[in-house]
């Protein structure tokens, strides 16, 4: 069962001074982050630590036990083989690491609390927030990114209620803290990534099957936009002045002349977005000198395809073999 795909759509907020719930859009949460709106029970702002936050919707169908497991969930990741059946994560270990580590002992005890994390998935809204995060914090600039469409085995049990977001400040969970012995799927309000839907805490044993494309795979109808920014950028190369000295002096804190008309040419693109995932579009959409101005073009193109035409990207799903784990 797919979900509507809406990036712009209305969240609930719940203050919790006066306990006053109601919608706001993406503009209102940016102006409130920046102190500049107020709840309109009590007058809190967002500088007071009882001020509203985000909160699940009550119509959201993921909060029926019943449903979980007919919906479908997405995730996107580095990793091609997401998520890996027999799951080591010290087998690319070298044996210098293993030493700096403390040895085997060390090695296999971290190697277990690797194996301990939850998987999550969400929303695609979630799934695609959180390639756009990654890139942004991460240093996933330039990293090629998959992007899986999850169904989940039929008999799941799911745990009662939705937890606040459990992980910790690098995203982790342990699954046996959420998912105690005879829970497979647990729900949390998701604060970060579609701020407030459901996402879900779970292990491999509760995946039924999932289906990946990579992406950016999508050229998208761009309407001539790559064919123009490929030649703006080729007309920077070529009428930059040259720089003084043997070397350009660009690599040294400035941008070249690619790089500047680059971020002016996404910056348009940008301002097409909800307002929480402009910044996180933007460096994205960064130009590397080491690219090509086609392929820049065409990576923007699928991106803004990513966001804006999601059922094309569903219609790319829908042709791929399901793999089972």
């Amino acid at each position: 069962m797919e979900r509507p795909i809406d990036f712009s759509r209305g969240r609930y907020l719940l203050c919790g001074q006066c306990g006053r719930r109601w919608v706001v859009d993406l503009d209102w949460i940016d102006r409130w982050e920046q102190a500049r709106e107020f709840c309109p029970g009590c007058g809190v702002t967002c500088e007071v630590a009882t001020a509203p936050r985000v909160t699940v919707d009550p119509d959201d169908p993921a909060l029926a036990d019943e449903v979980v497991a007919e919906l479908v969930w997405y995730h996107t990741s580095t990793q091609s083989d997401w998520p890996k059946h027999d799951f080591n994560p010290a087998a690319e270990l070298t044996q210098e690491t293993r030493l700096r580590m403390g040895g085997d002992h060390h090695v296999a005890a971290w190697a277990e609390r690797q194996r301990a994390k939850a998987l999550h998935v969400g929303t695609y809204e979630a799934a695609i927030h959180n390639m756009l995060r990654r890139i942004d914090h991460q240093a996933d600039h330039g990293s090629q990114f998959y992007l899986y469409r999850v169904r989940l085995v039929p008999s799941i049990t799911v745990r009662e209620g939705w937890l606040i977001d459990p992980s910790d400040f690098v995203g982790d969970v342990v699954l046996g803290e959420v998912c105690p012995p005879g829970v497979d799927v647990a729900r949390y309000l998701n604060y970060h990534e579609d701020p407030g839907a459901l996402s879900l805490a779970l292990g491999r044993s509760a995946i039924a099957s999932t289906q990946q494309i990579a992406i950016p795979s999508l050229s998208g109808d761009d309407s001539g936009w790559a064919d123009v920014a490929v030649d703006e950028l080729e007309l920077a190369a070529a009428t930059s002045p040259s720089p003084a000295g043997s070397r350009p002096t660009w690599g040294r804190g400035t941008a070249s002349p690619k790089r500047g008309r680059a971020r002016e040419l996404a910056a348009p693109l940008a301002q097409r977005l909800p307002v929480n995932l402009r910044r996180q579009f933007e460096a994205a959409a960064a130009f590397d000198d080491s690219q090509q101005p086609e392929a820049w073009a065409r990576y923007v193109v699928g991106l803004m395809s990513l966001l804006l035409t999601p059922q094309r990207v569903l219609a790319e799903l829908d042709r791929e073999t399901g793999r089972g784990l």
